[in-house]
């Protein structure tokens, strides 16, 4: 579960992890008073007896069935398989989710000259460099998600972007990766350099739902 965050016109923000939802929202009805469900949309809208709100949306989407909080939990726990692409300048990562499980991923990297405090002739010489760099990174981020992603291309579902949003857009522009680029694509991620250890914590983001909670105090 993330930190609670101040949302847009009252109340907190937070994310949680569907296999912890059940639990959490146990804990708001012991809080708050029971819970009455009804379908808002494609939310999914609690309202406790104390009159605080509970507005849920799911990642992946979902269709509500006879009891609704029970077709909501079971469509955020169904292993959707996910295609995860984090580029920042000098490092990327990709990977193949079925669920929380990675199924394959690569991860690399390719210098980029730091920025220089050089002025004149000197400065203009570093920004080219830079600048080449940097398509460099994208060019071989672009091979790397062809080669290890498109393989699955079929089975995605959704791609979880992460990083720098400029490089990430530079990298679907490859003509090879239409069929990520048209897939849905999930929230931004949340995260620092694209290391291994980082692209294995992405489900953590990018399964969680979205949850938006109006209490009594937030609306005096």
């Amino acid at each position: 579960m993330t930190r609670p965050r101040p949302a847009p016109g009252g109340g907190r923000v937070l994310s949680v992890v569907p296999e912890r939802l059940g639990r959490w929202l146990d804990g708001v009805a012991d809080r708050h008073g029971a819970l009455d469900v009804r379908v808002d949309g494609e939310e999914l809208l609690l309202t406790c007896a104390d009159t605080t709100t509970v507005r849920l949306t799911a990642p992946y989407g979902w269709t509500p069935g006879p009891v609704p909080l029970t077709a909501f939990t079971a469509a955020a726990r169904a292993p959707r398989r996910t295609a995860v692409l984090l580029v920042r300048r000098g490092r990327w990562a990709v990977g193949v989710f079925d669920g929380p499980e990675l199924v394959v991923s690569k991860v690399d990297a390719r210098q980029v000259q730091g920025r220089t405090a050089a002025g004149g002739w000197s400065q203009q010489r570093f920004a080219r460099r830079r600048g080449n760099q940097t398509d460099a990174v994208v060019s071989h981020a672009a091979d790397t998600a062809a080669r290890v992603l498109l393989p699955h291309a079929a089975e995605l579902v959704a791609l979880a972007p992460g990083g720098d949003r400029g490089l990430v857009a530079e990298v679907l522009t490859d003509p090879r990766l239409r069929p990520l680029a048209v897939l849905r694509q999930l929230p931004a991620l949340d995260v620092g350099e694209p290391t291994k250890a980082v692209l294995l914590g992405t489900p953590q983001q990018f399964r969680a739902v979205r949850v938006h909670i109006v209490e009594p105090a937030d609306r005096a």
